[in-house]
């Protein structure tokens, strides 16, 4: 019988690009299926996905998922596509909308919020359709392009969620991992990851002249960011990162939880 192609679910958003591009190409049995990056944990749980860059959160809460490879989305300072946009000072926040396509984004925001300013604002969905300046809460967090993009309406302050990270922690930051369900073959998967992101790295002007006009950003502009925001490699730093990241998570949980409980 003939096999099955693996079915690898991508970040449909311009940072996965040098992770992907020209996949299909090196690979012809695997077949790449774009989407945001809630969705991709979703597919990947249903069984819809054999392999995902799902949020690091996904992977950091589900044992049963494998990393796969030493390829991700991360930063080390300044990231661009992950802000949140707030029409009141920090402190003052009541109401946070959470942009629809996110996870680990969700959990970050909140746990700076909480660890700076003691505060947790109670959250509204921002679904993908939506525009930002259309929604009535007090802060927003949004993700992907639409953040690159300036935003539209009357912020007075706005938050880079890699530099608030690095700034409080002083460690780089992961958003999104490789990671395959139970049961899959990871037959030549992590070497044909790395293969793909080590092309996509020395092929970023021609990323950047196919993509960058969805964006709203210029193309010199979309080549900085993928050079100089984004971090593609998965080591030690990042191990450390996503350790204290996930200790940050159960903090903010149980801390959540005794509040839930005094009430």
């Amino acid at each position: 019988m003939p096999r099955r192609r693996l079915r690898i679910g991508a970040v449909s958003y311009l940072n996965s690009r040098p992770l992907v591009e020209g996949l299909s190409d090196h690979f012809p049995d695997w077949e790449v299926i774009w989407d945001v990056p809630s969705r991709l944990a979703d597919r990947l749980a249903a069984g819809q996905l054999d392999v995902g860059l799902i949020p690091s959160i996904e992977w950091l809460q589900n044992p049963r998922y494998i990393r796969v490879s030493d390829a991700c989305i991360g930063c080390r300072g300044p990231v661009l596509s992950v802000k949140l946009l707030s029409r009141v000072p920090i402190a003052r926040i009541r109401t946070l909308a959470l942009d629809e396509g996110s996870r680990t984004s969700a959990f970050l925001v909140q746990i700076l919020l909480w660890e700076r300013f003691g505060i947790r604002p109670e959250r509204i969905r921002l679904p993908l359709d939506c525009q930002p300046d259309a929604c009535e809460a007090d802060a927003l967090l949004v993700i992907g392009d639409r953040a690159i993009r300036p935003a539209q309406g009357d912020y007075l302050e706005t938050w880079d969620l890699g530099q608030q990270w690095w700034e409080w922690s002083g460690l780089p930051f992961v958003f999104a991992v490789w990671a395959a369900r139970p049961g899959v073959p990871l037959t030549d998967l992590a070497s044909g990851l790395v293969i793909a992101r080590d092309a996509g790295l020395k092929n970023l002007e021609r990323i950047v002249s196919r993509h960058a006009d969805a964006t709203g950003l210029s193309r010199q502009q979309a080549l900085c960011y993928l050079r100089d925001n984004l971090h593609f490699f998965f080591g030690a730093e990042q191990q450390r990162g996503l350790q204290r990241f996930a200790q940050c998570v159960s903090d903010f949980t149980a801390a959540i939880a005794k509040e839930g409980l005094r009430r």
